[in-house]
């Protein structure tokens, strides 16, 4: 028998008990684990981050926090190789894993600079750039400062970034003071919990300030109130579930979620083939498909071009991902793995099939591939799929295929056509324009920004340094309007701002001067 995965509560690891879920390897099918509910009472889970956690984390300055943090996240930069190999077993290349591992303690590492850099000493913030005066005298003034909450952070994670999206939501919860209890999904446990080992193993971070449950949170919100915080990462559906029930709209639970995301990335009209934006867009296209096997909550998923250009975009694309390697991570010339297990793979193709009913596939065979160093018919193995729609086609506006799955729409060229376009999606996380007309550029960015949390430009000049279409940077927003789940997360020293009370305090100079530095942050 497999072991059950442990989660780490109220200071020590627990074994789940009663029914459990397997959860098998994505390339062999073997099992890897079996999940169940963890033997405990989310009331002590609670009471131990508030009491324990929450307590020596507001102890601590912004300084010593951010130590922590930075402490925690070089302890998981040394064992790096070990989740790694986790993440093989969830169909994640070297590359992938990178993606996720390196990602998660990269940004845990921004975070702590930025705040040893744009906190102050101390454990309040202070705003606004002088007091309000009220009088004439200055002998009553007023001031917004932000405090830590008394609660808990919940994060409930997706599967794709098991390390990175565990990360990203944690460091700047503990750099608030705020301890975090963190849910992983279950596809992934394996290689979250083995984070927190880590974490846990490493004593950089103090007791309380990170728990982890790797099984079912029944009855967990039941006890949630106005001083705890849930950072969702997941389906609309859920998210729509867990922000209407009553503990979350009764008691004022902060809420916030990252959800389906139809993104888009617009070829501009000044990019015809041979032209290097031209060669730019068809490698982004690429790399969002097939990186994690397309399963990425930025990956593009609608590629927007003139529709002049269509069949040249097409045809490269092809050409493009018929060099694409499908087979066991580590494999000889693998460069896509797995999706992260049969059940995810034959979602996509049910989706695939919904995309088809008003667009055509043009690259790929949902139902066939070829796997290098694996068996298809065990793994959970699909080939890139390419799509084309038209001007009429609705699908690709509504449905995400969660996969290495992507759709070509044409538009007449003009920012005012594939602005309305774009929209069509009802709100995302990131957009790419990719051209080198500036003024295309300008008014298409104006034109669709207020249906996304991010857009990136992309040209010939910006392309040695460019960050990606898919990769959020901890420095910037993260999150989106609409379907997106109408959240923000990430964003520099904002994300923490998210977990801390903002009050204004009133008095005399003297006493206002008593609560904090005489330096603002």
């Amino acid at each position: 028998m497999i072991d059950s995965l442990p989660s780490y509560l109220a200071g020590r690891w627990r074994t789940g008990t009663g029914d459990a879920r397997v959860v098998r390897d994505a390339v062999t099918g073997e099992p890897v684990t079996r999940i169940a509910a963890a033997d405990v009472d989310f009331a002590d889970v609670l009471a131990y981050a508030r009491d324990v956690g929450g307590s020596a984390l507001r102890a601590m300055t912004f300084a010593e926090r951010a130590a922590s943090l930075k402490a925690a996240a070089a302890a998981l930069g040394e064992r790096k190789d070990e989740l790694y190999e986790l993440s093989a077993k969830a169909g994640s290349t070297r590359a992938d894993a990178k993606v996720d591992v390196d990602g998660g303690f990269g940004t845990a590492i921004v975070y702590a600079g930025l705040a040893r850099k744009g906190l102050p000493d101390g454990t309040v913030i202070v705003e606004d750039d002088a007091p309000t005066q009220f009088g004439k005298q200055g002998l009553f003034l007023g001031r917004h400062i932000l405090t830590s909450r008394r609660g808990t952070a919940v994060q409930i994670n997706a599967f794709n970034f098991p390390v990175w999206g565990m990360l990203e939501k944690l460091a700047p919860a503990l750099l608030a003071g705020v301890p975090t209890l963190a849910k992983a999904a279950t596809p992934t446990a394996y290689i979250a919990e083995h984070a927190v080992r880590i974490m846990v193993e490493s004593g950089a971070l103090p007791d309380g300030a990170l728990q982890f449950v790797a099984g079912p949170i029944n009855g967990l919100f039941d006890l949630l109130d106005g001083q705890d915080s849930v950072g969702f990462t997941g389906s609309a559906d859920t998210a729509a579930s867990l922000r209407s029930h009553p503990s979350v709209v009764g008691r004022s639970v902060h809420f916030t979620a990252e959800a389906d995301s139809l993104n888009a990335s617009v070829l501009g009209p000044d990019a015809t083939p041979g032209s290097a934006e031209f060669d730019l867009y068809v490698d982004q296209i690429v790399t969002e498909m097939t990186t994690k096997a397309g399963q990425k909550c930025t990956a593009i998923r609608r590629a927007f071009v003139p529709a002049a250009q269509l069949d040249a975009v097409q045809d490269a694309l092809a050409a493009k991902l018929g060099d694409v390697v499908v087979g066991a991570p580590g494999a000889d010339g693998v460069t896509m793995g797995a999706l992260v297990g049969t059940d995810q793979r034959d979602d996509v193709r049910t989706r695939i099939a919904s995309l088809a009913a008003d667009a055509r596939i043009v690259v790929g065979d949902p139902d066939s591939v070829d796997v290098v160093g694996a068996d298809a018919r065990i793994g959970a193995f699909l080939a890139p799929i390419l799509l084309r729609g038209d001007e009429n086609s609705q699908t690709a506006h509504d449905v995400e295929a969660f996969g290495p799955v992507s759709t070509l729409l044409p538009y007449d060229g003009s920012s005012a056509d594939v602005t309305a376009q774009v929209a069509r999606g009802h709100g995302s996380l990131a957009a790419s324009v990719v051209s080198a007309d500036a003024d295309f550029a300008k008014e298409t960015v104006l034109g669709i920004a207020a249906h996304h949390g991010r857009v990136l430009v992309l040209d010939r000049d910006s392309a040695p340094e460019s960050t990606g279409h898919g990769i959020p940077m901890p420095q910037l927003v993260h999150g989106g309007p609409g379907r997106a789940g109408g959240g923000e997360e990430e964003g520099g020293l904002r994300a923490v701002y998210h977990h801390m009370q903002r009050t204004a305090v009133q008095g005399g100079p003297d006493f206002l001067t008593s609560l904090y530095p005489a330096r603002p942050a």
